[in-house]
């Protein structure tokens, strides 16, 4: 099948072979009626750029590298279906990749977008990651990275994060405000700088606030971990009358207990969380939550990453501000 080729296009319309490439490209410098007829030829045309070309043209592709700890994960979920979207409706194609956590997968990961020449790579950081130096190679290859959610703690990198700080500080004004005296407080991996930033401000909110107010602490990242930290400090005499759940995964645990001693929410216990939104609409009641949206977080970071191939002057670390969702668990 004979395939259509800019040349033609440009005979076609009576444009230069670089209009209408820009016209394809969606540049700002094209009038709108001149992009409109060239997208409305090519698509009769049925005009494809060849990929291998403009690869080697550019060294680059139209392909985005995304690397998450783990994509069975309903943040990291949500996340790369927003992206994603973007993406495509930009022209261009992601390829994912998963660290599982491993250091030595994150760093082969790397190297395998390298060798895709992807345009630009989204990281999530592993929680072994201590050496950015493959991340500072990417950015030496001109493949610009911005990192999301599990960002580097030190300063001078792209970061698009949720606002870890008043999520949690959020979290603990609800927890006050109902006036609850013991607190199960249980955080993410303590390694991570989202698990710091999150413990900081919590305990920094009950100090200023409600010092009397006791506050365990556990660090149990994932859902077993979670549920056997809950069977514990609800088998104790001094027993939680809430728990704060950092994520889904944490959130889970905690129900998982709940539901084994069979105990009622919030009549029993009362549970708060920092959720993406899906799994404290899945329990009855419904769990009250500070929303951190992966959905709008993918948006905003493709938006940085535009920004950043198109050389715009950017904010190095730019958030996403947190809401409360009122539940009935508090």
């Amino acid at each position: 099948m004979h395939q259509s080729t800019l040349k033609e296009l440009s005979e076609a319309l009576g444009l230069s072979i670089s209009t209408i490439s820009r016209a394809l490209k969606n540049h700002p410098d094209i009038a709108e009626r001149t992009k409109k007829k060239v997208r409305e030829l090519a698509t009769v045309m049925e005009y494809e750029p060849n990929p291998y070309a403009v690869q080697l043209r550019t060294q680059q592709s139209n392909v985005l590298g995304i690397l998450v700890p783990t994509i069975d994960n309903f943040f990291y979920d949500s996340f790369v279906a927003s992206l994603e979207q973007e993406a495509r409706n930009n022209g261009y194609s992601v390829l994912i990749m998963q660290s599982k956590d491993l250091v030595d997968v994150e760093q082969n990961s790397l190297k395998l977008f390298r060798k895709n020449l992807v345009t630009g790579v989204f990281a999530s950081v592993s929680i072994e990651t201590n050496n950015l130096e493959p991340f500072h190679k990417m950015e030496e290859m001109g493949i610009p990275v911005v990192f999301f959610d599990r960002v580097p703690e030190e300063p001078g990198y792209t970061k698009v994060c949720l606002s870890d700080e008043v999520a949690a500080r959020i979290a603990a004004e609800a927890i006050i405000k109902k006036k609850k005296k013991n607190v199960l407080a249980l955080f993410g991996h303590p390694h991570l700088s989202i698990s710091k930033v999150r413990h900081a401000s919590f305990m920094e909110t009950f100090k200023k606030s409600a010092p009397k107010t006791n506050v365990q602490v556990a660090w149990p990242e994932q859902i077993e971990a979670s549920r056997i930290e809950t069977l514990k400090a609800l088998g104790k005499k001094n027993k939680p009358d809430v728990i704060f759940c950092m994520g889904d995964m944490i959130l889970i645990g905690v129900m998982y207990a709940i539901n084994e001693l069979e105990l009622k929410v919030p009549d029993d216990i009362a549970v708060i969380g920092i959720s993406n939104g899906l799994m404290p609409t899945l329990y009855n009641p419904k769990i009250t939550y500070v929303e951190t949206s992966g959905q709008k977080l993918g948006k905003l970071a493709f938006k940085q990453m535009m920004d950043k191939l198109n050389h715009n002057i950017i904010t190095d670390e730019v958030f996403l501000e947190s809401v409360l969702i009122e539940g009935d668990s508090l």
